[in-house]
């Protein structure tokens, strides 16, 4: 919480970097004032117990009136904050463009997830690596409660081998080995596809998940229907990624796949529109 801290005064010096000019000439310094956090839209809350911390650590009183994961409605109050009224204002456009975003990511992936379940309840919806810099940490909770799956967090804790991998090493059976005799037994190895003569070479390789990239449903169907005429399919788990969002993914969740990943929850998610509003001057 202490780093949260570190990166959350650093953006606010990226907004203020020599002060609140406004505040500082309008607002008394010992001024104080209660405020509230307000949907102006609907949404699924996530990440906010971690601003709540921050901005305690940061001398800003806050009670949270929602958990991360729950729902909330137009109108509804979702935080109280009581302080300092230049360090309120301070905060104010950074808290919230930080909290529509995140708040976004968590209701496309409730979305999302919802219009795939109705289809299939067993495929898990992840995320990628597509993540704006500096907010890799709580993007990747913010789709964990909206009911996403994280995927991997970063190139540390996770192999999947990509086509870069793949051409440089002459071919997917030589990188998927290659990987598999130095990875530690801790991980599994994942290997980006895109065709079916890869998918089998993998397979026969020793992958462990093969990604079906950048695929039509088609090229899928077909391709899944190859694997499991050879007896390939439930060697290894199948993820789908590509191009996939609202108006496709419902085709792609009739496919016999076990995940489908996709950037639009983390690079394009819906908006959810907040507001900051003092309600009460407790000293002036």
């Amino acid at each position: 919480m202490e780093l949260l801290r570190e990166v959350f005064v650093k953006w606010l010096l990226e907004d203020a970097p020599h002060g609140d000019l406004t505040s500082e000439l309008l607002i008394p310094r010992d001024c104080k004032v209660k405020a509230v956090v307000i949907a102006k839209s609907s949404g699924v809350a996530a990440c906010i117990e971690d601003l709540c911390e921050v901005l305690e650590l940061l001398g800003i009183k806050v009670e949270c009136k929602i958990r991360s994961g729950q729902e909330f409605n137009y109108g509804d109050v979702l935080m109280f904050l009581e302080g300092s009224a230049r360090s309120i204002l301070l905060v104010e456009r950074t808290l919230l463009n930080l909290l529509s975003y995140l708040f976004g990511v968590a209701t496309s992936t409730r979305n999302l997830l919802n219009k795939v379940r109705v289809i299939n309840k067993n495929v898990r919806l992840a995320a990628t690596r597509k993540i704006p810099p500096g907010l890799r940490y709580l993007v990747k909770k913010a789709v964990a409660y909206g009911g996403g799956d994280t995927h991997r967090f970063s190139l540390s804790d996770a192999i999947l081998v990509k086509d870069n991998h793949i051409a440089i090493l002459g071919g997917v059976s030589n990188a998927v080995k290659t990987a598999k005799e130095k990875a530690s037994f801790m991980h599994k190895v994942e290997v980006e596809v895109k065709s079916l003569e890869e998918a089998i070479e993998a397979i026969e390789a020793g992958a462990d998940v093969i990604m079906l990239d950048n695929m039509s449903v088609e090229e899928c169907s077909n391709v899944l229907n190859e694997l499991k005429r050879r007896g390939l399919r439930d060697k290894v788990i199948i993820e789908v990624s590509g191009g996939i969002g609202f108006d496709n993914i419902a085709d792609y969740a009739k496919l016999d796949v076990d995940v489908i990943s996709t950037s639009r929850i983390t690079m394009n998610p819906e908006r959810v529109d907040l507001s900051l509003d003092v309600i009460e001057v407790i000293k002036y």
